[in-house]
């Protein structure tokens, strides 16, 4: 039997905050009536990173290829490379919020699902916002809720009602 070519192995899709890298120490920075982007973005190469994500990462690269899916936005691409460097991780493929895009975080990640899907399996999702779940989910898309860092409430107004991350 043949070994499959690269782009025919099935895509493990990962978000990073708060599945790879905890972002906890950051989220002042956007708490309250005032919300600092930029240094809540700009900290993100001092996130720890969160052992079940890292852990999950390298056993689905036995058998996928796996791509990033993250709310982030796109002036952060070399930060977060260099963060995933530094933790031991694949650096890419990276796909990233457009600088501009405040679309909120499930149809923004339904939309790069559905053109992934394209010409690619996705295998999984991991995700830990429970509103990108839902939405993946209702879908078909086969999402898994990362809870080894509990959603705040900060980070879900950054994400579904911001579009910021």
């Amino acid at each position: 039997m043949a070994l499959p070519l690269p782009d025919d192995r099935p895509i493990a899709v990962f978000d990073i905050d708060g599945v790879l890298a905890d972002v906890s120490h950051r989220l002042h920075h956007i708490q309250g009536r005032s919300h600092d982007w930029g240094r809540f973005f700009r900290t993100a190469d001092r996130d720890p990173l969160l052992a079940e994500g890292a852990e999950r990462l390298r056993a689905a690269l036995i058998d996928h290829d796996v791509i990033y899916l993250t709310g982030r936005p796109e002036w952060t691409r070399r930060l977060t490379e260099r963060w995933l460097a530094r933790h031991g991780l694949p650096t890419g493929p990276l796909i990233m919020r457009d600088d501009y895009d405040r679309a909120p975080a499930p149809l923004l990640k339904r939309g790069e699902l559905r053109r992934l899907a394209r010409s690619r399996t996705i295998a999984s999702v991991l995700d830990d916002d429970p509103s990108v779940v839902d939405v993946l989910e209702a879908d078909g898309w086969p999402v898994e809720l990362a809870t080894w860092l509990p959603h705040s409430s900060t980070l879900k107004k950054a994400q579904d009602d911001l579009g910021r991350t």
